[in-house]
C-alpha cells in the first residue's frame, strides 16, 4: 500500500503546476479549451430558428411514485429534470465542456483548486423569486445531506462552500488533484431554499416542486402519465446553450406495464417517437402500414458515444461469486454468438471493453506508459493483466459450448467445486445455485438459455422477474445474487468513476457500485483517472482501469451497437448536424408543413 500511495503522489505530483493562475471565462474544459467561444450564439448542431409549437408524445415503461428525483426513495419519472437547471451546460460535441447556464461566468485557478460562479441577474425560479448565492450553498448542502448516495460520493472532496457576493458562491477543494471537480460542481442542480426550507426533503413527494426550468410540470396521474409545458416566459431561452432547444409547448409522456403493448401503441399512433433497445422488435416488428406508407421513419442514427458496459453483474457480496475463478467459469456458459445469431438477428457486437466505441477501451497487451501505472500494483492485480489481452468467451454459434463448458468446469474444480449426482457441489455439501434477478420480462427469453448451459454445469440458476418498483428497492439494497446491469461512460470519465467501483461505494446502499467492489488497486486507479492533467494521460490512466476491471471478471459482458436505433412518426424538423453524443430529441421541433403535423389535433391537456 505504501508503493501504491507513492506512485499516486509522484504522478499527482509530476502533473501539479508550479504556480496557480486565476482567470475567469464564460465555460471551461476538461482538458484544453473550451471550442466556443466568449459570445457565441448556438450549438452548432441545433437550429437557432426552430418554430416553437406542438406537442412531443413519449412514452415511459413502468410507474412513478415521486416527483423528487433527487433522493433514493421512490421512483421519479425520467423527464422531470427539465424542471431544473445547473450552473453550468455541457455541449454534444465535444469530450467534456460546460458552458454558463445559471451562471454566467466561472473563475478557477490553473490547479483547480476553487472554483467561483458568478450568477446570472436574470435566472428566476417559476415563482418569479430570483436564484441566489443562498439556494446554490442551501443545494449543496441538502443533496449532500439528504439526497441520492451519488451526491455525496461526487462532493466529497469539497472543503467549503460560500457566497462571496451578492451574485457569487465559491467552492473550496479538499487538497489534491481533481480537476473534474469545477465541472462536477457545474452540473449541481439549484435547488429554491425558499420552497424547500418548509418541506421535507427526503421524503417522496406528489406535489410539484418548484424549479426554474424550461418546463414545468402541468398534470400527472401516477402509473399512467405525465404532462409538462413549456415555461413560455422561460429566463433562459436566449441563452447561447439553450437556443434551438426545447421547442415543444407540450411533452407528454405516457406510462405501459409492457413493451409489447408499448409498441402496439407506437403504431396505432398514441405516441410520436420510440428509441427501439430490442432487436428483435426492430427486426420483425417494424413492417405495419405506417412504415409502409412513409408515415413513420425507422433510421440509425450513428453517434461516437462510449457504449459502457453492460453485463450480467456478480453481486461479490454474496460468498458464493467472491473467487474470481468461479466468475470467469460462469461467463464460458453464455453463449454470445448463438444468441447474436438465433436472438439478436446480428445486430450486436461483443462487449470486451468498460469503455468500448472509443479511443478510451483497452487492445492489445498494456503500453509503457501504462506499464509505468500498473506494475507497482502488480501483486495487487490478475497477472493476465500483463500478459493477454482480454477477449470474452467465444463459440462457433451452432448452440455446441462443450468447450466452453470444459473449460468452465476446469476453473469450478480448481475453485472447490466437484459434480456429485449430477448437481455442483463444494467440501462442505453446499450446492451452486443463485437467482438472476430481472426488471422486464424481456430478458427471460435471453436469460433462459444462458440458465440452461449453467445447469449443464450443474448449478441451479432461477430467474425471478419483478416490477420496476421492487427491482430497484432490491438493487439499491443489493438484495439479489445476479442482475442485469449497465454502467454508462462518456469520454471523460471521472468522478463517477467512484460511484461504480471503489471501496468507498461499496457499502453504500443507492450507489452504482452493485457489484460490490473493494479493491485498493482499482481505487488507485480510478484517483488517477479523475487527477489525469490532461487527454493523453487520461486515456492512459483509464485504459489501465479497464485491464485491471475486465480480468477481475466481475460481470459476464454483453453486447453493443454504435448507432441509435429510432422510429417517428414523421411530423419533426431536426437539425442536420448529429453531434458526436447522438441526436438531442429536445433540439427537434414540430414542422408544420408535413401533412402529419399540420393535421393534428390540439395539444392534449392533461386529465
Amino acid at each position: 500500500m505504501r508503493l501504491t500511495a507513492a506512485l499516486f503522489s509522484a504522478l499527482v505530483f509530476l502533473a501539479a503546476p508550479a504556480h496557480a493562475e486565476v482567470r475567469t471565462a464564460h465555460g471551461l474544459a476538461m482538458h484544453g479549451e473550451p471550442k466556443y467561444p466568449a459570445g457565441f450564439k448556438h450549438f452548432d448542431y441545433v437550429n437557432p430558428d426552430a418554430p416553437k409549437g406542438g406537442t412531443l408524445r413519449l412514452h415511459a415503461i413502468g410507474t412513478f411514485d415521486t416527483l423528487n428525483p433527487h433522493i433514493i426513495k421512490g421512483q421519479a419519472p425520467g423527464l422531470i429534470g427539465l424542471m431544473y437547471e445547473t450552473l453550468m451546460s455541457g455541449s454534444a460535441d465535444e469530450a467534456f465542456t460546460e458552458y454558463g447556464l445559471i451562471a454566467e461566468t466561472i473563475t478557477v485557478p490553473d490547479d483547480r483548486s476553487w472554483v467561483e460562479f458568478a450568477l446570472r441577474p436574470q435566472a428566476r425560479w417559476h415563482d418569479g423569486q430570483p436564484i441566489t448565492p443562498d439556494d446554490v450553498v442551501f443545494s449543496f448542502n441538502i443533496l449532500k445531506e439528504k439526497g441520492a448516495p451519488r451526491y455525496r460520493l461526487y462532493y466529497s472532496a469539497v472543503d467549503t462552500v460560500s457566497r462571496t457576493g451578492p451574485r457569487s458562491v465559491k467552492f473550496t477543494f479538499k487538497p489534491g488533484d481533481n480537476r473534474e471537480l469545477p465541472l462536477i460542481l457545474g452540473q449541481l442542480p439549484v435547488l429554491p431554499k425558499h420552497y424547500w426550507q418548509s418541506r421535507k426533503f427526503d421524503e417522496t413527494t406528489l406535489e410539484v416542486p418548484l424549479g426554474s426550468g424550461p418546463y414545468r410540470v402541468a398534470g400527472f396521474e401516477p402509473g399512467r402519465f405525465m404532462v409538462m409545458e413549456r415555461v413560455k416566459d422561460y429566463w433562459g431561452q436566449d441563452l447561447p446553450t439553450v437556443r434551438g432547444y426545447y421547442n415543444f409547448d407540450t411533452v407528454r409522456i405516457d406510462y405501459f406495464r409492457d413493451t409489447t403493448v408499448a409498441l402496439e401503441a407506437f403504431k396505432a399512433g398514441q405516441y410520436d417517437f420510440r428509441e427501439e433497445n430490442e432487436s428483435k422488435k426492430w427486426a420483425t416488428q417494424y413492417d405495419f402500414p405506417a412504415i409502409q406508407t412513409g408515415q413513420v421513419k425507422k433510421e440509425k442514427l450513428a453517434n461516437e458515444n462510449p457504449t459502457g458496459m453492460q453485463g450480467y453483474a456478480f453481486n461479490l457480496r454474496r460468498p458464493l461469486f467472491q473467487d474470481a475463478r468461479v466468475r470467469q467459469a460462469l461467463a464460458y456458459a453464455f453463449d454470445f454468438e448463438w444468441a447474436n445469431q438465433n436472438l439478436f438477428y446480428g445486430q450486436y457486437e461483443r462487449t470486451e471493453s468498460y469503455f468500448s466505441n472509443s479511443e478510451l477501451a483497452s487492445k492489445g497487451l498494456p503500453s509503457p506508459q501504462e506499464l509505468a501505472i500498473l506494475k507497482p500494483l502488480a501483486s495487487q492485480i490478475p497477472p493476465e493483466v500483463f500478459s493477454a489481452e482480454y477477449r470474452a468467451p467465444k463459440s462457433d454459434g451452432s448452440g455446441n459450448i462443450r468447450p466452453n463448458l470444459r473449460l468452465a468446469l476446469d476453473l469450478l474444480k480448481q475453485a472447490g467445486w466437484e459434480v456429485k449426482n449430477g448437481r455442483l457441489t463444494n467440501a462442505e455439501g453446499k450446492l451452486f445455485e443463485f437467482e438472476i434477478l430481472l426488471a422486464q420480462p424481456t430478458w427471460e427469453r435471453i436469460t433462459g438459455p444462458f440458465v440452461g448451459n449453467l445447469e449443464r454445469l450443474g448449478i441451479k440458476a432461477t430467474i425471478r422477474t419483478v416490477d420496476s418498483a421492487q427491482y430497484e428497492n432490491r438493487e439499491r439494497q443489493f438484495d439479489f445474487d445476479m442482475i442485469v446491469e449497465v454502467w454508462g461512460e462518456s469520454l471523460s470519465p471521472g468522478n463517477e468513476q467512484r460511484e461504480f467501483w471503489t471501496s468507498e461505494s461499496a457499502d453504500q446502499p443507492g450507489s452504482r457500485n452493485t457489484i460490490g467492489i473493494r479493491n485498493p488497486a482499482i481505487d488507485t486507479l480510478v484517483d488517477l483517472v479523475i487527477a489525469a492533467p490532461d487527454r493523453e494521460t487520461l486515456v492512459t490512466r483509464t485504459r489501465a482501469l479497464d485491464r485491471v476491471l475486465l480480468w477481475n471478471h466481475y460481470v459476464i459482458p454483453h453486447w453493443h451497437i454504435g448507432y441509435d436505433r429510432v422510429a417517428y412518426w414523421d411530423k419533426f424538423g431536426r437539425p442536420s448536424v448529429i453531434p458526436p453524443r447522438g441526436f438531442q430529441l429536445f433540439a427537434w421541433w414540430i414542422d408544420t408543413t408535413k401533412p402529419l403535423a399540420a393535421a393534428a389535433a390540439p395539444s392534449p391537456q392533461p386529465r
